[in-house]
């Protein structure tokens, strides 16, 4: 069986408040279509680990960020939505970094339609992706 392999970077992004940043896609792209999770993205040829990170953070919510530590990885089997409508399965490793936000205002691309900083305790109110509620929970566990 062959399929595409990506490694992403995921910013765990809080803000001064201690609140995290979570971010809804849009209905008709990305690996959870119309639910909340984590900004991210993948690395390019010759990019670290923290400039995708970096650079993602940057092209995605408009903001620079800073103190940044990795915490753990992850990995899984996803089907991907794409802005055309094909789908396709990607394996997808998971690099999860938690980071400070320069700012609490961001300005969103196309990636994601709608974005609110919030404490991990509710969370739950938003119908989040089945991945980013795992993370949730080691997050939790760990601090």
């Amino acid at each position: 069986m062959s399929f595409e392999r990506r490694i992403i970077v995921v910013g765990l992004v809080w803000n001064k408040k201690g609140e995290l940043l979570l971010c809804k896609m849009p209905p008709n792209r990305g690996v959870f279509p119309g639910q909340w999770g984590l900004p991210g993205g993948g690395i390019k040829p010759n990019e670290t680990m923290e400039e995708a990170l970096r650079r993602e953070m940057k092209e995605e919510i408009g903001i620079e960020i800073e103190n940044i530590e990795p915490v753990f990885f992850k990995d899984g089997e996803f089907e991907k939505t794409f802005a055309d409508s094909s789908k396709r399965k990607v394996y997808m490793i998971f690099l999860l970094f938690n980071c400070r936000a320069s700012e609490d205002q961001l300005q969103l691309s196309e990636e994601f339609e709608e974005y609110r900083w919030i404490s991990l305790e509710d969370a739950g109110t938003l119908d989040l992706n089945v991945e980013t509620v795992k993370t949730l929970q080691q997050i939790a566990e760990i601090r």
